[in-house]
């Protein structure tokens, strides 16, 4: 749990109560790559962080995959509509490659709302975050070109190239695979 407490440490002090009580309720799960944690129409009953690896989350729309985001380490992830509506998912994540996650269940997630107020601190400023983060993709996919797009996320993810396949990432850049190739030619 030490890149999880020492990025929730740099949001906010965790008093040695909270930090014993997570890990009473934060499971460690290794898992291999191509592991899906999360299927369309099952209701997200756990919320991840990544210790180590690299996911994503995508949505099925006319037989064909569409990526929504890329996590890495140090990262949060979760079906929001799902997990805080406790309802059906529409989307999928998976793992990218071989990953350490830590995990803890919405139940559990109220509770340390509930019984540690700093929590709720770390809390809203993940979900600030995260949001921030929807907005800026939801503003690029209006306003830049593919090509910005592209650069933007190797930006974010400079090793996205070995991580994630072309497809998933024209997906992602909401480009056809042929327009990706073009752009990476010109580079």
């Amino acid at each position: 749990m030490e890149i999880f407490l020492k990025n929730a440490q740099q949001i906010h002090p965790l008093s040695t109560e909270l930090i014993e009580h997570l890990s009473t309720v934060v499971k460690v799960l290794k898992l291999s790559n191509g592991h899906i944690l999360l299927k369309e129409r099952d209701i997200a009953k756990h919320i991840y962080f990544i210790e180590q690896g690299f996911a994503r989350c995508y949505y099925m729309k006319d037989g064909k995959d569409i990526t929504q985001w890329f996590m890495s380490t140090g990262d949060a992830m979760i079906s929001v509509f799902s997990f805080f509506n406790q309802t059906p998912s529409l989307e999928y994540i998976e793992l990218l490659e071989d990953s350490v996650l830590l995990c803890t269940s919405y139940a559990d997630l109220q509770e340390l709302y509930r019984k540690f107020p700093e929590f709720n601190v770390i809390g809203r400023v993940l979900t600030e975050k995260y949001y921030i983060l929807s907005e800026e993709r939801a503003i690029a996919l209006r306003s830049m070109t593919a090509q910005e797009r592209y650069a933007d996320l190797l930006k974010k993810h400079p090793k996205i190239l070995q991580k994630a396949s072309l497809k998933h990432i024209s997906s992602y850049l909401g480009i056809a695979p042929e327009t990706l190739s073009r752009i990476r030619a010109k580079k």
